[in-house]
């Protein structure tokens, strides 16, 4: 039911879903990411793609009468103000479920950084899982998966890759798109 719903509200808004599940755990890159609706088109793409999703948030979405509604979505909370060992423990709850999707918004923000946050990586490295690469692409109205990437340790060789796939996928807002690099490459590259 949840299914159906979401695929007629998708289609209701003009959006079609693309992509297949070809592995039972994986990170999924969520980007771009410029909107709080992209965590409403994440979720309904999900229902439509008949997964469930895991994703990180900003602790404070968790807290208050609705914070029950975030962690019964998927929400798992996160305090971004230290590291915790988030990489370490995403990774642990990974390698552990027998199935498990988790989504990371790279840009960590809905606003215009100069470079992605890497613990997307690091966790399916970590974690030995693909990286899936997730999108919501307003300029298409078209949502999904585009594809796996698996990290070999080689960060720009597997960044390359990754920046071709977002290289023309646009956000609600893409005057805060993000520039598509990690602090860890060590050429500048340009999204």
């Amino acid at each position: 039911m949840k299914r159906l719903i979401a695929r007629t509200w998708l289609k209701l808004n003009g959006w079609s879903v693309h992509g297949t599940i070809d592995h039972p755990k994986f990170v999924v890159i969520a980007a771009p990411h410029t909107s709080n609706w992209d965590l409403v088109y994440m979720l309904a793409t999900a229902a439509d793609l008949g997964i469930k999703v895991r994703w990180l948030g900003k602790h404070t979405l968790f807290q208050g009468p609705f914070g029950w509604v975030m962690r019964v979505l998927g929400g798992v909370p996160v305090e971004r103000s230290t590291s915790h060992n988030l990489v370490e423990q995403a990774a642990q709850y990974l390698r552990e479920s027998e199935s498990m999707i988790l989504a990371v918004p790279p840009s960590g923000t809905r606003k215009a950084v100069d470079h992605w946050k890497s613990g997307f990586y690091w966790i399916a490295a970590t974690a030995e899982v693909p990286i899936a690469l997730g999108f919501l692409d307003y300029s298409k109205r078209e949502a999904g998966l585009g594809g796996f990437v698996v990290p070999s340790g080689d960060v720009s060789k597997d960044m390359d890759l990754i920046r071709e796939f977002y290289r023309d996928k646009r956000g609600r807002y893409p005057e805060n798109q993000n520039t598509i690099r990690l602090r860890e490459e060590k050429r500048d590259t340009a999204a």
